[in-house]
């Protein structure tokens, strides 16, 4: 069901005429975020918003503005596009410097033509280092002092997880492993393939992101859709829109969990042990619709790509309709505003940054592109209740300031992670840094 695309030049003279705005922020009676969002009914336009913040990075001496009783650093600056973080048991900290990988199918004809040049605008053209670099704050001063490449020549990677002396790292096309010993700052080896992953000269959702269970001994991988709303049809979307459970033994794997358009953060709750994940969903039906979202993850849960969202609402505009599939659609468990592009999840246990930060999720939101006013461009934190958000609770801002006064995305908050210490690191993919986040001094 691939449409003229025409709107998008008249989409993209609009938006450059415009004036700026503010970005929406999660108030209380928001019916975008909490456990029981209210969805407006579909919009079809004509011309479909598209909205870019140009990049224009952090002006000498500036920052994000970190939330009350709160402070906020530069962790590391002058990196090349960070995308994910992982903290190793030592305190060193691995950040995925990487970008799209070369996808000649993505991009064809005008739309692919204004795309590409309206992403350029966001910052999302930047070369791609494709590359894993240490970063180690040694004298604890919340500062990495030393930073080496830990592995160069990657492809497009992204996830990293560490398992009993194997470094996973998920590229766009496979997960691979290289052997790793606390303190390494370099590996030379070469790396060993774990299993091969949807990729191709498409890759419409490029990322791949994993973690590994409590004994090693499975990596949960995220796979985003080939599509918006499955319009390449579905022999394009195999295997993808999913989360796989694969065997670090042996590299077999299966669907855990589908129906997700474009799955990303992974996390554990850390009492029940359940698998968390926070997903984009798709475009074109509006301002506000429809919220990404967080839930946890059942084992053969199907959540509803391509066929309804959010449960049972269905997406009229995929044929032919399903409604066996979407009758088994799992509603998620907490919405997190429509077009926010949340990427980055962890889980609080362990947080230094005071008793209202103690249980709940801290959330990366890499921003819209395709809303008016803009939304995302934060890190909030989720408050939970046991397993669970909590009820009716609305996220608290951690992070914001992302946007300048005129509009700008002066940067873009994606992966999240917790140093040894208990703070707050944010990779910001536009302003190549690194924030850290810890509890302000009295």
């Amino acid at each position: 069901m691939e449409r003229g695309w025409a709107w998008v030049a008249a989409a993209i003279v609009l938006a450059a005429c415009s004036h700026a705005a503010t970005t929406a922020a999660p108030e209380a009676r928001d019916p975008g975020y909490g456990p029981e969002p209210t969805l407006p009914a579909p919009q079809k336009k004509l011309i479909p918003t598209v909205r870019i913040a140009p990049a224009k990075p952090w002006p000498p001496g500036t920052a994000p503005a970190a939330a009350a009783g709160l402070a906020v650093n530069a962790f590391a600056t002058g990196l090349q596009h960070p995308r994910w973080l992982l903290v190793l048991p030592n305190g060193d900290v691995l950040v995925a410097e990487t970008n799209a990988p070369a996808r000649p199918d993505d991009g064809k004809g005008l739309k692919g033509a204004l795309m590409k040049l309206e992403m350029k605008k966001a910052g999302a053209a930047a070369a791609n280092a494709s590359r894993i670099t240490l970063l180690r704050d040694a004298d604890g001063d919340g500062r990495a002092e030393t930073r080496e490449v830990l592995l160069p020549n990657l492809n497009s990677p992204f996830g990293m997880a560490l398992v009993d002396g194997r470094l996973y790292v998920a590229n766009t096309d496979a997960v691979v492993w290289f052997p790793y010993r606390a303190g390494d700052t370099r590996i030379a080896d070469a790396g060993t393939k774990l299993v091969d992953l949807p990729g191709g000269p498409i890759n419409h959702h490029w990322t791949k992101n994993l973690i590994a269970n409590a004994d090693g001994s499975r990596l949960y991988v995220t796979i985003g859709s080939n599509s918006n709303v499955g319009e390449r049809g579905l022999a394009a979307e195999d295997g993808r829109a999913a989360i796989w459970e694969v065997d670090t033994a042996t590299g077999r794997h299966r669907v855990f969990a589908s129906g997700l358009r474009n799955p990303n953060g992974l996390a554990w709750e850390p009492g029940s042990k359940v698998l968390w994940t926070v997903v984009n969903e798709r475009d074109e039906l509006g301002n506000n619709l429809v919220p990404d979202f967080l839930t946890s993850v059942r084992d053969g849960g199907f959540y509803g790509w391509p066929w309804s969202y959010y449960g049972a609402h269905v997406d009229e505009r995929v044929t032919p309709p399903r409604p066996d599939m979407v009758a088994r659609a799992v509603p998620p468990d907490y919405a997190l505003g429509s077009h926010t592009a949340s990427l980055g999840l962890t889980f609080s246990a362990g947080t230094s940054l005071g008793p209202a930060y103690t249980h709940g999720v801290f959330v990366g939101q890499h921003g819209s592109w395709n809303r008016d006013p803009p939304s995302g461009y934060k890190v909030i934190f989720v408050p939970f209740d046991g397993p669970k958000p909590a009820a009716g609770a609305m996220p608290v801002e951690v992070l914001t300031g992302f946007l300048g006064p005129e509009g700008e995305a002066r940067g873009r908050p994606v992966g999240v992670a917790l140093d040894k210490r208990g703070a707050l690191l944010v990779a910001d993919d536009v302003g190549d840094t690194v924030w850290r986040v810890s509890r302000a001094s009295p």
